[in-house]
């Protein structure tokens, strides 16, 4: 089940709160401490191609385009 399919179910269960606790209680994704799932980008939410230095939280798609705006230079 991905993130959005979890929302879609979370919010189609909002009206029946005892099947709400029940379906959270067997089915919601387990924390994640590493892997590719372990942080998103804090832009565009993207999972994969993570840049953490200097504390960006980006994917590479966010910080290509931000990159100068932010302060780096393209050097070729």
């Amino acid at each position: 089940m991905t993130a959005s399919d979890w929302k879609k179910v979370l919010k189609q269960l909002k009206a029946k709160p005892a099947v709400l606790q029940k379906f959270v209680k067997h089915n919601k994704p387990k924390e994640r401490k590493t892997g590719i799932t372990a942080q998103k980008c804090g832009r565009c939410g993207r999972f994969g191609a993570h840049i953490n230095s200097y504390g960006l939280h980006l994917c590479r798609q966010c910080f290509r385009e931000i990159a100068e705006e932010i302060g780096f230079k393209k050097y070729s």
